[in-house]
């Protein structure tokens, strides 16, 4: 396993590399390695011991360098193209969990021919009427200035777990686990702060363009991204492979279920 920074489109980019096969490239959320943890969590090694494992760190996340002109979400897209150019990775399986679900999914809609099979967990991105995706910038602030119940609430199936205490504790946290958080809503607030937040009214109309095996996954708690974006996302991927609901698992199914969601994604691979 390797973390290094890599200079792409003249930015420098933390990449986190590990495991041996085709690559697969990992794009990351919120609770997440880059987005919380500074270390793999099980869910990624596990997809490193099925296939070589590239997760790169958005812009301004973890050790990864602003990107000054970064507004919209295409700007994400088009910088995760010169990440992958300077790795000399042209063709991948991809992977993509919460706001790094939506840049995938946009990816593979301007790019089909690269990617050689897409799995969303929980993934942004989609306008759906009448289940907006949950306010994540209202619930960073803790209620009282020190309680992040809600927030964990809003992450996991319960907000009063080890994990979550773990990873969004109460009151003031290890000064590199608070900047990855602060980091990561900094650049999430670039691309989707427009209420009601994360999404791109066109992609539904595009997702027809991904004819590449694809799967959905979901945790049945999702209080973020409502159950509903799952089934609009399985329904407009030309190349679905349906919905998979994990049951008792909310918006970080990738960390609470690790075992049954890396499994889900590497039986999937092609």
């Amino acid at each position: 396993m390797t973390a290094r920074v890599i200079e792409a489109g003249g930015r420098d980019v933390a990449v986190f590399e590990a495991g041996d096969g085709a690559p697969l490239v990992y794009l990351h959320g919120f609770a997440d390695l880059h987005g919380v943890g500074a270390d793999p969590f099980p869910f990624h090694q596990a997809l490193a011991r099925a296939r070589r494992l590239v997760a790169p760190a958005h812009p301004g996340c973890a050790e990864s360098a602003e990107y000054q002109d970064l507004s919209t979400v295409e700007d994400a897209v088009y910088h995760t193209l010169e990440v992958l150019d300077a790795l000399e990775i042209h063709r991948f399986d991809l992977v993509g969990h919460c706001m790094g679900g939506w840049i995938a999914a946009e990816l593979a809609v301007r790019h089909p021919e690269r990617v050689g099979s897409l799995t969303l967990i929980g993934a942004c991105g989609l306008f759906v009427a009448g289940a907006p995706i949950g306010d994540v910038f209202m619930m960073a602030q803790p209620e009282r200035g020190v309680d992040h119940a809600g927030l964990r609430r809003m992450l996991f199936a319960a907000g009063d777990t080890k994990l979550g205490n773990q990873l969004f504790p109460d009151g003031r946290g290890e000064i590199d686990d608070e900047m990855r958080r602060y980091q990561m809503l900094r650049f999430a607030s670039f691309i989707g702060f427009r209420p009601p937040y994360f999404y791109n009214r066109s992609l539904v109309n595009r997702l027809h363009r991904v004819t590449c095996p694809a799967l959905v996954i979901w945790g049945a708690e999702d209080a973020m991204v409502p159950l509903a974006h799952g089934h609009a996302y399985a329904a407009g991927l030309a190349g679905s492979n349906g919905l998979e609901i994990v049951s008792g698992a909310g918006h970080a199914a990738h960390l609470e279920e690790p075992d049954r969601v890396a499994g889900l994604v590497t039986e999937f691979l092609p």
